[in-house]
């Protein structure tokens, strides 16, 4: 099973990678739009991009738009890794 810290790093690299953002900014704290500057679009390639790396869906729409702060994210795909752990 995936640790919390290694969902951090990996979140951490696909953000870095998929959106060419320097690592230092992202930090916790950095909200995804003012921050980070994504956009809606950005968004969607953000889900596609962390359910195909983490082998999952994020089928709970209103808790990915909960998302503001990649703390959130974080939480966000913890939860659901751990979810899945439990269903198999």
């Amino acid at each position: 099973m995936i640790s919390d810290e290694q969902v951090y790093q990996q979140v951490t690299q696909i953000m870095a990678e998929e959106f060419e953002l320097e690592p230092e900014s992202l930090q916790p704290d950095a909200t995804l739009y003012e921050d980070l500057g994504l956009d809606s679009l950005d968004a969607v390639d953000m889900v596609v991009a962390l359910e195909k790396a983490f082998g999952m869906k994020m089928t709970d729409e209103e808790a990915v738009r909960s998302v503001r702060t990649l703390a959130d994210l974080f939480d966000l795909v913890c939860r659901l890794k751990n979810r899945q752990v439990t269903k198999e």
